[in-house]
């Protein structure tokens, strides 16, 4: 078995590439930034969205399944429609039509629930949610999803999945969940009502896991999985986690919540408070079914990510 990896060099790419070294899988990587790879290995440039066929189809060579890791995520601010349909639509198309073509094995997608729901959607989530994304990262990660299991398809295949993730903590993590670990590193007291959603999270590691299972497991592969760390927590219990590594006192005020939506609306800020407030949990049952484990602990993870982080350590959970 030899599996390519993309995006490699990213934050789940290569945690993805270190669990299946340690499961003793042969690994290609792919990266745009190669040289970031250092020597030795099999390594090789991840073709532009536009590169011509035979690109796609010579970095196939010897593969036997692919996990595509490479995205660009919602954490860039600056990143048009265009932008993030060349990169989670178009280059996913081309790759899973050359794997497709080329190798015997799965083909796994990394997604996000960004893929089936908005910010401010309230509820549980699972493999029958209907997507409905609404901003144009999770409009490409959905259309990334459906170029993946049609390549397949037309090749008269089924072993291609869509792999959807909730936000993934983990050292040198971005997005909400840096800036939420930022202000969990202060002092400043937090009003509890802001925090009041519960959410899923998955760390690294499990979601790396995931992959594993997912490329090993002897059964059929379904078109979507969700995976999560269970129980989802609320917001504050994360805030509260990181604040016991850091060493900070917790100073969650109890200000009523209706309070606060007012004062949120009287400042045009009533969307942002929907947003942090809604309580958004995947239900990963599926997966556990067909006998992944989830992290249990993912609020002792949380802590000890913090206190890593103050200590200035960088090893990743």
């Amino acid at each position: 078995m030899k599996v390519l990896v993309t995006g490699a060099t990213g934050f789940i790419g290569g945690f993805v590439v270190r669990q299946l070294r340690e499961a003793r899988i042969d690994v290609r990587i792919a990266s745009r930034h190669p040289e970031q790879l250092g020597a030795g290995g099999d390594a090789a440039r991840l073709p532009e969205p536009d590169a011509p066929a035979e690109h796609f189809l010579t970095l196939m060579k010897d593969i036997t399944h692919v996990v595509h890791c490479a995205a660009l995520n919602n954490d860039q601010t600056s990143a048009t429609d265009a932008d993030f349909r060349a990169a989670n639509v178009a280059l996913t198309e081309r790759l899973a039509h050359a794997a497709a073509i080329r190798t015997s094995g799965r083909f796994i997608y990394l997604s996000s629930i960004r893929a089936v729901i908005g910010a401010d959607f309230r509820g549980t989530i699972d493999e029958r949610t209907v997507p409905a994304p609404q901003c144009a990262y999770g409009r490409s990660k959905r259309e990334g999803e459906i170029m993946a299991l049609e390549a397949y398809a037309s090749s008269g295949r089924a072993d291609a999945t869509a792999l959807r993730l909730p936000p993934v903590y983990g050292a040198g993590m971005k997005g909400n969940l840096a800036t939420l670990m930022r202000l969990a590193d202060t002092a400043l007291p937090l009003p509890a009502a802001a925090f009041s959603g519960v959410r899923s999270l998955i760390a690294r590691e499990a979601a790396a896991g995931a992959v594993l299972h997912l490329l090993t497991s002897p059964v059929p592969l379904r078109p979507v999985y969700f995976a999560s760390d269970l129980p989802a927590i609320p917001i504050t219990t994360i805030i509260e986690a990181l604040r016991r590594g850091f060493g900070r006192p917790l100073r969650l005020l109890p200000i009523p919540a209706a309070l606060m939506r007012r004062a949120a609306s009287l400042l045009g800020k009533g969307k942002a408070w929907d947003r942090m407030t809604a309580t958004q949990i995947c239900d990963p049952s599926l997966l556990m079914s067909e006998g992944w484990t989830p992290e249990a602990d993912t609020t002792g993870r949380l802590t000890e990510m913090a206190r890593l982080a103050k200590l200035g350590q960088a090893q990743p959970l």
